[in-house]
């Protein structure tokens, strides 16, 4: 799952991701591919009942713009979840503490995220974080092939140009 602001330069490297993702691979039977962008608490019903959870965006963190990291649900969780400063804030503590609760999270959670540069009006992400948009989403092919469900190369790979880029 892809999260993200597309209009707001670097934070639409999720949406990114995707876009590469589906662009260069398919993907096997129950495997979803979406992006989501900023749904807020409404993320919940995107991740309950899933088995695992693999979802992409940027972090903040340490490292330069364009590190990619990985984490894993213990470690988005070991913290409390911090004030909501946005309706736009993705809220996955908040809402992974809430499947928990009910007895529908998934057990296995992996976040990809890559450090943003630039968080402003934009379509365009900066030349660090849109060269780490193709090791993510690599990253992302690797984790779903050692949890046995490979994505497959398209063998007519096309290139990404997504929507929120093109000109009417």
């Amino acid at each position: 799952l892809g999260l993200g602001n597309v209009l707001m330069g670097d934070d639409g490297a999720g949406p990114w991701i995707v876009e590469e993702l589906l662009a260069g691979w398919t993907f096997p039977e129950g495997v979803a591919v979406a992006d989501l962008g900023t749904p807020g608490l409404d993320l919940i019903p995107f991740l309950a009942g899933a088995e695992t959870l693999v979802l992409v965006d940027t972090v903040k963190s340490d490292g330069p713009p364009g590190t990619v990291k990985s984490y894993r649900k213990d470690e988005i969780l070991r913290h409390p979840p911090g004030p909501r400063v946005s309706p736009h804030d993705p809220g996955v503590k908040e809402a992974l503490l809430t499947l928990e609760l009910a007895g529908g999270a998934p057990s296995e959670v992996i976040l990809v995220g890559v450090v943003p540069g630039f968080i402003g009006k934009s379509v365009v992400l900066t030349a660090d974080v849109r060269e780490a948009v193709r090791r993510a989403a690599g990253e992302v092919v690797r984790i779903l092939g050692g949890l046995g469900l490979p994505p497959v190369p398209r063998p007519d790979p096309r290139s990404v140009e997504p929507w929120w880029t093109r000109a009417s």
